[in-house]
């Protein structure tokens, strides 16, 4: 009987199981069995998994304290690939809600079951939609659709595929009017839409909804909202806009990690918008909380407290003594870089720079995470090594933080700049003083050069016998033999040899740098003969304490005992002073060439130490040394060297700087800086820009006018001094390359290539004179050229001007009748007041004397090679002496 009960039960158990499972019956059993399924099976799983995925994309998150934080404290990686994909697709079934929502054929039980992270749980909501939705007559009967959806979405969303999330979102806002997550979906449609840089879309909506459901919804969702509109006009870089949903944000939220985060956030809008009481009350607020926010944002609090004022108090006491108790708690030991870097910044600004470059390089050790940190921590130092004309250790450090600043950087191209300036510096200073330091040893005597090299010598010694001390206490650290205390080194040594060969004759290695049989035996024998057994005692190459049995000693020691070849090694050539001296040059003309490096090296460094670092006592030094070296620099560094100077002390020295005028006035009277120094003209000109300037005249040197464009060019230097200075220079070296030839050419570039050197135009003259000018002077006639270009040219100046109408008129008329075959006729430039005619386009030598004929006119038959060296040597003369020889 109990048995047929308990039967009768299971079948009844199972029809009703049966019954409830139909998705199309809008019964309460099936209502409530499909309900119950979706929320404590399917949506529980799929929960747990999206929690696990969102603490890993937590964890592996790295705010970025230097910009303002986002609102969301995580990094979405977008796949361009699968932005627009769905995990797996949702299979509709008839009169659904799935009518048109990503609908793709069938999909298999497992791979709706599988996946990881956020692509089960967005597989779990694919699943629960599909299997338990109860649509029916036009509205879900099963009330967790819309948690269903909402993990859909959120899935989408923190994988990085907004579109698929905000077609999820937007379906409940369409399909569930009246479900309890209405206010969650637009919060989280929002969110998508500020991903997809709708920002202005997002904050319309945002406003409208919150000015509709303020103080209806859940505080947390409200929070939500005005977290995520104060997002929205950060975004588009409206900071005094994001303030006020900020601060609403921070009073609804319920969590202390994100009270924590968005008074973080709320202090630096207020930095930002310049309101600096504001955000110093804001981080202080953060630093009250301790331990109920996260360790990151106190640390940090603390770092904006510094830069917003604390650290410049008068009480630096204080400062010292709270940065060094949160140094000493166990707590902060991930943030010593943050800390180490503002008692590093502090000592700065005292003006205590060891202890700075001390604590800033503490910051760089311990900087492991934040890249950017350990940037700034770089500049800091390459900014306080800069400061103190430290170039070399400037410039590293100026290398390391570029190769960590994002490319985007907004002071990248201004750091770019000094480095490359500094490696200038830098290379210039190794010349300086590597060629400085040759040269006084060529002005040295013999016998101070000998003085010199055995000091070095023995140093050299020293440190060898220092390292090797340390080297035996390190090796020998766990032995009981105490060779600092024997009565000699070479006792010491012997021992220690002794035990290193036991060793290695047992089949250890030995890692001593000198350590070979042979050269073990040498070095005992060597010490020995050359110092006998000295006394191990302070300054024991003077001790006196040497018996005669010492000195036999070290004599007897002259033969190998060991049976060691002794001459077949060669002793440490460090030690041979001849060597050092055979190396000191003597050729006059080696000598010759340091001298004019140093020189130009010296010139460089003043130029850039005023020019572009404005250190004014370097430059001083650099241009007067120079001026004093004897024998006396090139002819062309001095005066350039004189009317920097001039300028420098025009800055720190009045007084000098009259001085100097004067002497360059009196000595150098016709030359282009004497003319600059007493220019009284200088001005603006017509309120035109340097640029519109620049253009103009180099319009009318384009033009061909060049007697006009030199004019022009020599009216701007008389009456405009800038830093765009250098630029009409330069442009006037080339007027003057078609206008007087090649050696006033050089000379202009010279002058450029010295009074600018440290300008790009400078540096392009200097470049020129290496480059064009050589070869340039190398290029000579060729009379007997078999060139496939040649040209008719007729000398026209003052003496046969009234003649060369009638030449002009046939020359022009014929290049008219045969152009169509590449004839042209033009009348170049020479000099002034005198030109050249010329036909251009024949392709041979007979050619051209051939139209020379029958024009009846005289002129030359000249290569195109062979007229660009008239052009450039302006040696017209020349030419026609050599043609008619």
């Amino acid at each position: 009987m109990i048995n047929s009960a308990r039967y009768f039960l299971m079948i009844l158990f199972g029809v009703v199981f049966l019954y409830s499972c139909s998705v199309k019956k809008d019964r309460l059993v099936n209502r409530g069995y499909h309900a119950m399924t979706t929320k404590y099976n399917i949506l529980y799983n799929g929960d747990l998994a999206y929690e696990e995925a969102l603490f890993s994309l937590k964890e592996n998150y790295r705010d970025n304290f230097w910009e303002i934080l986002p609102v969301e404290r995580i990094e979405i990686k977008v796949d361009p690939e699968k932005q627009f994909q769905v995990s797996a697709p949702i299979q509709s079934k008839q009169g659904s809600i799935l009518d048109n929502f990503s609908i793709d054929g069938n999909v298999s039980q497992d791979s709706l079951d599988g996946g990881i992270g956020f692509t089960r749980a967005e597989n779990k909501a694919t699943k629960a939609i599909q299997k338990h939705s109860m649509y029916i007559q036009g509205r879900e009967r099963n009330w967790q659709m819309d948690e269903a959806y909402i993990m859909l979405g959120k899935a989408r969303y923190h994988d990085g595929r907004f579109v698929p999330a905000l077609e999820a979102f937007n379906y409940i806002l369409y399909k569930y009017p009246d479900s309890d997550k209405i206010d969650e979906a637009k919060v989280w449609r929002e969110k998508a839409n500020l991903r997809l840089s709708y920002d202005d879309i997002a904050i319309k909506n945002l406003k409208e909804f919150l000015a509709m459901r303020k103080g209806k919804m859940r505080k947390q969702t409200e929070a939500d909202a005005n977290a995520i509109l104060a997002q929205g006009y950060i975004n588009i870089e409206q900071y005094d806009e994001a303030i006020a949903p900020m601060k609403r944000a921070l009073e609804m939220t319920t969590t202390n990690e994100e009270r924590a985060r968005y008074l973080f956030i709320l202090g630096q809008l207020y930095a930002k918008t310049g309101k600096t009481a504001e955000a110093f009350h804001s981080f202080e607020n953060i630093v009250k909380m301790k331990r109920k926010g996260p360790r990151s944002y106190y640390i940090h609090s603390y770092s904006q407290l510094a830069e917003l004022g604390m650290r410049k108090v008068s009480d630096s006491t204080a400062f010292l003594k709270t940065y060094k108790k949160l140094m000493r708690n166990r707590e902060n030991r991930g943030f010593l870089d943050v800390l180490n870097r503002q008692v590093g910044l502090f000592y700065n600004d005292v003006g205590k720079t060891d202890k700075a470059l001390e604590y800033l390089k503490q910051a760089v050790k311990f900087g492991k995470t934040d890249e950017q940190l350990k940037a700034y921590n770089y500049l800091s130092i390459a900014d306080i090594y800069f400061n103190s004309a430290g170039y070399a250790e400037a410039g590293s450090y100026y290398d390391s933080a570029l190769s960590i600043l994002p490319e985007k950087f907004r002071e990248r191209y201004r750091l770019s700049k000094r480095r490359d300036a500094l490696k200038e510096v830098v290379k210039y200073e190794r010349i300086a003083h590597v060629n400085d330091s040759i040269l006084n040893l060529v002005e040295m005597s013999d016998s101070q050069r000998l003085v010199f090299f055995q000091k070095h010598v023995e140093e050299l010694r020293k440190e060898d016998f220092r390292k090797l001390q340390a080297n035996l206490k390190e090796k020998n650290r766990n032995s009981n033999v105490d060779y600092f205390n024997m009565a000699s080194f070479g006792d010491a040594v012997s021992s220690y040899m002794d035990s290193n060969e036991a060793q290695m004759q047992g089949g250890a290695k030995s890692t001593f740098y000198f350590y070979s049989t042979q050269a073990s035996g040498y070095g005992k024998q060597e010490f020995k003969r050359k110092w006998g057994n000295r006394p191990l005692v302070d300054n024991w190459k003077w001790a006196s304490a040497q018996t005669s049995n010492e000195l036999s000693a070290g004599k007897n020691n002259e033969t190998n005992t060991q049976g060691i070849n002794t001459s077949a090694i060669v002793s440490d050539a460090r030690y041979d002073v001849t060597i050092y001296l055979s190396k000191i040059p003597v050729d006059s003309l080696t000598i010759g060439k340091l001298r004019v490096d140093r020189d130009f090296a010296y010139f460089q460094l003043g130029s850039m130490y005023s020019e572009k670092f404005k250190k004014y006592d370097l430059s001083i030094y650099r241009f007067e040394t120079l001026l004093a070296f004897e024998p006396k620099p090139m002819k062309r560094l001095i005066l350039p060297s004189m009317y920097k100077l001039y300028k420098v002390y025009l800055e720190v020295n009045p007084a000098k700087a009259i001085e100097l005028k004067a002497l360059i006035i009196s000595r150098y009277p016709d030359s282009r800086y004497a003319k600059l120094l007493q220019n009284v003209k200088v001005g603006e000109i017509d309120d035109l820009s340097p640029e519109q300037l620049f253009t103009n005249v180099y319009r009318v040197y384009a033009s061909g006018d060049i007697e006009a464009a030199y004019k022009e060019v020599e009216y701007v230097l008389d009456h405009y001094d800038n830093d765009y200075i250098s630029r009409f220079e330069l442009l006037k070296a080339r007027i003057l390359a078609r206008k007087e030839g090649l050696q006033a050419y050089k000379e202009a570039l010279n002058f450029v290539a010295m009074a600018y050197s440290s300008t790009t135009e400078g540096k392009e003259a200097e470049n020129l004179l290496n480059t064009e000018i050589v070869k340039l002077n190398s290029k000579s006639f060729v009379l007997n050229s078999s060139g496939d270009s040649w040209k008719i040219a007729v000398f026209s100046d003052a003496a046969n001007r009234e003649n060369i109408g009638v030449v002009r008129r046939s020359m022009a008329d014929f290049a008219a009748i045969n152009s169509q075959i590449g004839i042209k006729f033009s009348e170049d430039y020479y000099l002034a007041n005198e030109k050249i005619l010329v036909l251009h386009g024949f392709r041979t030598r007979q050619d051209a004397e051939k139209v020379i004929e029958r024009l009846g006119i005289k002129a030359y038959p000249i290569e195109a090679d062979n007229y660009v060296v008239v052009q450039i040597k302006k040696n017209w003369e020349a030419y026609v002496s050599a043609f008619t020889n």
